[in-house]
C-alpha cells in the first residue's frame, strides 16, 4: 500500500516513516511544508495520505488545504488528518464532499499503533476513520431538529460508532448488544433518514459523512 507522509516534524515524521514501512506499507514521500505535499499527492496518488493539519509556511491549515485541493482533481483521495486537538472546521472541510476515504485523528491517538494502522487501512478501503472526539463534537447540538432529530438515543450512539469506522460486529461488542439488534439499529437509521437500503458500502459512508456535516441526502 503506497503513502504519503506530510509532517513539519522531523522526529515524528521519521516516526511514522518507520513505523508504517514495519508494517508493510510502502511510503512513497515523506514531506515537511503544504506545496510539497500538493505536488506529492497528484504526482504519485498514493492509495492513502497521512497528513498533519498544520503545515509551512503559514502553519494553519495548510495539510488540510493541500489534502483538500488533492480530493477535488483526484475524487476520494483518501486522507488521514492529524491534529492535536478536535477542531471542527477543519473536519467539516475534510467531510464536505462525502467521498469517503477520510479519517480525522488527534495525534495522541498515534500512540496505539494496532487502532491507528487499523484506520489508516480502513481509510485506504474507502472507508472513515474519525476519532470518538470528532463524531461527538461534530453531532453536539443535533437532538432538536433535521434528520438526527428523528433518531433515538440508541440509534445515534449507533450512527456515531459507523462514522468512526466500526463494523457490525465491533458495534454490537462495544454496545453489548447482538449483531441483529445493531442490524435492525441501522435499518431504521437509513429509513428515518429518508436513505433506501442498499448493499453499496461506499453508499454507507456517504451517508453517515452527510449527516455528520448536516448536508442532507447524499446523491
Amino acid at each position: 500500500m503506497r503513502v504519503v507522509i506530510a509532517e513539519d516534524l522531523a522526529l515524528l515524521r521519521d516516526g511514522l516513516t518507520r513505523l508504517l514501512t514495519a508494517y508493510g506499507f510502502d511510503v512513497v514521500e515523506a514531506v515537511d511544508d503544504g506545496p510539497s505535499l500538493r505536488r506529492a499527492l497528484l504526482e504519485h496518488r498514493p492509495d492513502v495520505a497521512v497528513v498533519d493539519v498544520r503545515l509551512p509556511p503559514t502553519f494553519s491549515d495548510e495539510g488540510l488545504r493541500a489534502a483538500v485541493d488533492a480530493r477535488v482533481r483526484v475524487p476520494g483521495l483518501p486522507v488521514v488528518i492529524l491534529s492535536q486537538h478536535v477542531e471542527r472546521l477543519y473536519a467539516r472541510e475534510l467531510l464536505a464532499d462525502a467521498q469517503g476515504g477520510v479519517g480525522y485523528l488527534l495525534k495522541n491517538r498515534v500512540s496505539d499503533v494496532r487502532q491507528f494502522l487499523d484506520a489508516v487501512r480502513r481509510v485506504a478501503a474507502g472507508g472513515t476513520a474519525l476519532d470518538a472526539e470528532v463524531v461527538a463534537q461534530l453531532l453536539a447540538g443535533r437532538h432538536a431538529g433535521g434528520p438526527l432529530g428523528r433518531l433515538t438515543p440508541r440509534e445515534r450512539e449507533v450512527l456515531g460508532l459507523m462514522a468512526e469506522g466500526r463494523s457490525n460486529s465491533a458495534i454490537a461488542g462495544g454496545l453489548f448488544i447482538t449483531e441483529k439488534a445493531v442490524s435492525k439499529h441501522i435499518n431504521n437509521i437509513f429509513s428515518k433518514l429518508d436513505l433506501p437500503p442498499s448493499d453499496d458500502d461506499h453508499r454507507r459512508v456517504r451517508a453517515v459523512l452527510a449527516y455528520l456535516d448536516g448536508t442532507g441526502t447524499p446523491s
